[in-house]
């Protein structure tokens, strides 16, 4: 039934689109051919306003033209280019093609511009100041929907100015990142933990573990159940850069702060997606951009000419 019908929006819109012009020139036609009784003084005998009348004269024949001439450059147009449904047009024009060759043109002309940063490592380029001009638009342009203007995040959104890193801080692990993305994913936990009051205990144990505020008799209850993330969390709750499970004794909460909210997490767990750039940015514009992030928490190497 799909097959039968996948076609039918295509073919609706066009002919809704042709039978609407078609339709404008039989309009045309029709009025131009119409005939209307006059009085001797030449109006029609409609009156407005007690004295304003409407005189029997024909259309301008230039507007009659321009409106033909329309109408024949909407026929040609969507013989040539997209309009017509699923049709592409004679000339192979697309909104996509175009953009994509305005970018393939702009890259272009920037290369020579990148090829002076590409060349030097990552934590050198960060002390160069033109390149961390050109890296700062970068980011605002790609980034800071999501981290910030000032790319200390939010919930939800890791703070990318400081120290703690999910997947690794290094150069390597920025460039990875932001070329192919990630996908973190925790899933829901409770079954493993146990009972409703084993989750409680859980969440008060990782509590303790950054030192904020907890129930100590539930923490130590929830020692033992805390088995169950240790897989991903570490043992000693550090996590693990590897697999992205993040570190449970700092005081950085990325999906929210307190009993209820690591409640929640276990009890339903987390999916976090960062898509790749790789496709979107050059290879010469991930490399500066990376340059500009690693810069946010790090010293840069400022290299004298």
């Amino acid at each position: 039934m799909s097959d039968f019908t996948a076609n039918f929006w295509s073919v609706y819109v066009a002919g809704i689109t042709l039978a609407g012009i078609v339709a404008c020139l039989l309009l045309l036609w029709i009025t131009a051919r119409k005939k209307i009784v006059s009085a001797a003084d030449n109006t029609t005998g409609h009156v407005w306003d007690e004295d304003l009348t409407e005189m029997n004269n024909p259309m301008p024949r230039w507007w009659m033209w321009l409106f033909v001439i329309t109408a024949v450059f909407s026929l040609l147009y969507l013989a040539f280019y997209p309009g017509l449904g699923t049709y592409q047009g004679s000339l192979g024009w697309s909104s996509r093609g175009a953009y994509d060759a305005e970018v393939e043109e702009a890259n272009r002309q920037l290369a020579p511009l990148y090829a002076q940063f590409t060349a030097r490592k990552v934590e050198e380029v960060a002390g160069d100041a033109a390149a961390m001009a050109i890296g700062e638009r970068l980011f605002m342009n790609n980034c800071a929907q999501c981290h910030g203007s000032d790319a200390r995040g939010s919930k939800g959104f890791p703070n990318l100015a400081d120290a703690d890193w999910l997947h690794g801080g290094t150069p390597d692990k920025i460039v990875e990142t932001i070329n192919a993305g990630r996908q973190g994913a925790m899933p829901p936990m409770a079954a493993a933990v146990g009972s409703a009051d084993d989750v409680k205990n859980v969440a008060n144990y990782v509590l303790s573990l950054s030192g904020a505020p907890h129930d100590s008799l539930r923490a130590q209850l929830g020692k033992s159940k805390f088995t169950a993330c240790a897989a991903c969390h570490g043992m000693d709750g550090k996590g693990n850069p590897a697999m992205g499970a993040p570190n449970l004794t700092d005081d950085v909460w990325l999906h929210g702060y307190g009993e209820q909210a690591i409640i929640a997490m276990v009890n339903n767990g987390k999916t976090n997606v960062m898509p790749a750039q790789h496709g979107k940015l050059t290879d010469a514009q991930i490399h500066v951009l990376a340059s500009y992030v690693w810069g946010l928490s790090n010293k840069p190497v400022v290299v004298k000419p």
